[in-house]
């Protein structure tokens, strides 16, 4: 069986890690975390575990979780968020997949939890997510903060059963606070790429995602966390496009 090294970054994750940390004992030979300086009990939490922990300072999601790629000592990685924990069935299809490696890497199925309910539509699932991996051959790309793992030419992955439960927000207003983060950092990004944004591209973009995802995706079916979801997802895009807007006038 291929030796695994599981990555995982963290900031102020205490309330997450436990869980995750436990979720992948029976499959790593090795746990690397890569930390941001946490303030809370993050570190005490890994330490407990014995994992490989150091920090570095944070700046930008893809560059710190290749970062966390370059600690592992192994060529099979498995790259994980704080909030993540694979279930059952994919911690089998995992082990299954290193005792015999058919491809040289695998994605999966997340599946998320939203205010202690699993979202099935709105956008937000199956979310497939290639996180299974020979380090040498892929790494994290995309546009901060929306990151994905890019294999190099010609490699294809091969889909595992099972499903990554993500835990992602206990409450309205972290989802709130996030989404200001996140839609700052993205504005940023898109400015950096020479993007243009007004007030009808902010209201066309974000009544589209609205609709996509409440009608297409079938948020509707996710009851009231499904609107509350679509609804804020809209505002999302709305709201990086304002901030797009408001570096391009600053320009001027």
């Amino acid at each position: 069986m291929e030796k695994l090294s599981v990555v995982i970054i963290t900031f102020n994750e205490e309330k997450n890690i436990e869980r995750c940390l436990k979720s992948v004992q029976s499959i790593a030979d090795e746990i690397v975390v890569l930390d941001s300086f946490s303030t809370d009990k993050t570190k005490e939490i890994c330490e407990s575990f014995g994992v490989r922990f150091s920090a570095h300072k944070f700046d930008g999601h893809i560059q710190q979780k290749n970062r966390a790629l370059a600690l592992a000592s192994n060529e099979w990685v498995l790259s994980l968020d704080a909030d993540e924990a694979p279930d059952e069935e994919l911690l089998n299809s995992i082990k299954q997949a290193l005792e015999n490696p058919t491809a040289e890497a695998y994605y999966f199925n997340r599946l998320t939890n939203y205010l202690g309910k699993w979202i099935r539509h709105s956008g937000w699932y199956p979310d497939q997510k290639l996180r299974l991996l020979k380090n040498s051959k892929g790494k994290w790309a995309g546009i901060n903060p929306h990151d994905k793992i890019e294999m190099l030419d010609g490699i294809k992955p091969q889909y595992l059963k099972g499903e990554l439960l993500h835990y992602s927000y206990y409450s309205i207003e972290q989802h709130i606070d996030q989404i200001n983060k996140f839609t700052t950092i993205g504005a940023f990004e898109a400015h950096k790429k020479g993007r243009k944004s007004n007030m009808a591209i902010a209201s066309i973009k974000s009544f589209w995602k609205f609709v996509r995802d409440y009608f297409f995706k079938l948020g509707i079916l996710d009851g009231y966390y499904g609107f509350v979801i679509c609804s804020l997802s809209a505002w999302a895009t709305f709201n990086k496009y304002l901030k797009l807007r408001e570096l391009i006038k600053n320009d001027a």
